[in-house]
Formats: C-alpha cells, structure tokens, sequence
C-alpha cells in the first residue's frame, strides 16, 4: 500500500510531497529513500515499494520541490538527462538536508512507525545520505555512488551513527583520486564502512537503469538489508 503525504518544511516556506510505501506489519521502522537527480520516479518509488515488501516504512521526499515540485525522469533520453542536470545545479544541498531531516522528523512520528528510522541515498541522494549522517539524528545511513563525497569529508567527524557507502569503481562521476580520498579519510572511522565494486559504472543499482549490473546491484542490495536489519530493527 502506497500514499503521498505533505510534510511542513523546517524554515516555514511550505510543504513538499513525499512517496509513503507501508509494509504489511506495524509497528515498523522507517527508512528515507533519498532521491537521485531524476526525482521521484519509478526508479524510486519502486525502491520505496521493495522496503515496504522487506518490512520497512519507505518514505521518498521531494527534494526538488522548491524549484519545481513533481519531478518524474528517466535516465533513456538526453532531453531528460539535460533536465536532471540543471535541476542538480539548482539544487540547494543544505537545504535538501533540511528537507530529510524535517522527513525522517515525521517518520518517526508515524502512528505505525516504530521510532527507529534509516535513510538511503542514490547518486545525489548518496551524497546527501553521507550528510545526513553528519547533520541528522537518523539511525543508519547507507549511500550509492554519491557524487561529491569527497568534497565535503571535513564533515566526517560529525557522523555518530553507522554508515555504509558503496563505491562504483568505474564511476564516471567519482574518479579514482576521488575514491582514494573517501578511502583515506573514512576507512578509519569506526562507524563508517566502505564497499568497491570492480568494473561497474556509476548507477549500477538502478531499477531498469542504462548502466544496472544485476550482479553487483544483488551484492550491494544485500548488504544494505543486512546493514538495516542489524541497526534498524
């Protein structure tokens, strides 16, 4: 079962949409499905619907909302992709945080919800999984191939709750010194855990994507169940 909730935003300036997917049992934890620069699309709601199957209240915000609410792309066309990008270099990341922190606010207020909430992100959503950990007060955070990690490492300090990363090796996005410094700076932390994934592009894990490798996206899926079912349930 599946509905669209509006939740208030922290600075006062409206309510933006969010994709709500319910398991079959409650109480239930949450998780944040933190969208890529394509919005709220079959991609992500189908990974909404895929947590709510595995027990999970899945919650995908619209973090595009305050340029232009109800964004719904594919990566199959370069009109598309063109979209994408100029939505991403409009986009406010710190107030995208805002936006998940005010999100996983309401998830743990959820009549169903059983107060723990997890957050997962996917390209930009894997960035801002990485800061949600820094920023939130949320459970667990687990990020695909977040562009631009490496650019904000100085926050790593600020993570006091577990976060799993998954590293496209062949990312186009994320180049190899970028992954060294990720490796550099977060592999000693204690609460931090890094996975590669040899020859794969970035995207690799998504739904019906161009550059999906079934293999690979299996192995990181599990390992994010894992991940959710130690610390979130």
């Amino acid at each position: 079962m599946s509905d669209t909730l509006t939740i208030p935003a922290k600075d006062g300036s409206g309510r933006f949409a969010a994709y709500v997917a319910m398991p079959e049992k409650t109480p239930a934890p949450a998780i944040v499905a933190v969208q890529e620069i394509f919005g709220i699309n079959a991609g992500m709601r189908r990974i909404c619907d895929d947590l709510a199957a595995q027990g999970y209240i899945a919650w995908a915000p619209d973090l595009f909302w305050r340029i232009q609410p109800g964004i719904d792309l594919t990566d199959q066309t370069e009109a598309e992709w063109q979209q994408a990008f100029d939505l991403f270099n409009k986009f406010d990341a710190d107030k995208g945080i805002e936006d998940i922190a005010a999100t996983i606010a309401a998830a743990r207020r959820h009549p169903e919800s059983n107060g723990r909430v997890g957050a997962v992100g996917y390209c930009l959503g894997g960035l801002l999984a990485y800061l949600t950990a820094a920023r939130t007060d949320v459970d667990a955070s687990v990020g695909y191939y977040g562009v631009g990690i490496h650019e904000r490492l100085g926050e790593k300090d600020a993570i006091g709750r577990p976060l799993l990363l998954h590293i496209a090796e062949e990312d186009g996005f994320v180049d190899k010194d970028a992954q060294k410094q990720m490796h550099d700076a977060l592999d000693p932390h204690p609460l931090v855990t890094l996975h590669d994934y040899p020859g794969v592009d970035h995207a690799f894990a998504r739904p019906d994507g161009t550059t999906r490798n079934e293999n690979a996206a299996k192995l990181a899926d599990q390992r994010t169940i894992d991940f959710f079912a130690e610390h979130l349930r």
